[in-house]
């Protein structure tokens, strides 16, 4: 969901995005060609409409982008970082899929991957503070 500006002008994007873990790895998904930071891997999620909650953005967006059903748990982490042209502010929640298979409907790549190789792969700036707490494992991992 769009907010008004930031002081500076820059539009303010709200996304919500999932920590989905199965057998002590969490899944990434890989940014496609031609948006905003291509290249660079993610957490799945996606932007906020106006007037949808938090949860129920993710359970859309991961529908849409992965083909999945998840039930939506607590909010792990927050982070609100400023790029150039925007400021985004993230929401990250532990997901538990309920249906299916992750496959990366619009292109994109997936990875499931384990706290040690989380180096191996380059993340936007606004994940990098949740992917050092993931990379110490700790509570974050189930």
């Amino acid at each position: 969901m769009s907010q008004p500006p930031d002081s500076s002008g820059r539009p303010v994007v709200e996304v919500a995005a999932g920590l989905i873990f199965r057998n002590h790895r969490v899944l990434l998904a890989q940014r496609p060609d031609g948006t905003h930071l291509a290249g660079l891997w993610e957490f799945p999620g996606g932007k906020r409409e106006p007037q949808e909650s938090w949860e129920n953005c993710l359970e859309r967006e991961l529908r849409e982008e992965l083909g999945v059903a998840v039930e939506v748990g607590e909010c792990v982490f927050e982070q609100a970082h400023d790029y150039p042209a925007r400021r985004v502010l993230l929401r990250f929640y532990r997901c538990r899929l309920t249906r299916g298979e992750p496959v990366g409907l619009d292109g994109q790549e997936l990875a499931w991957v384990t706290a040690a190789e989380l180096d191996q792969y380059d993340f936007p700036p606004a994940d990098l503070d949740l992917v050092g707490r993931l990379r110490t494992g700790g509570k974050l991992w189930v």
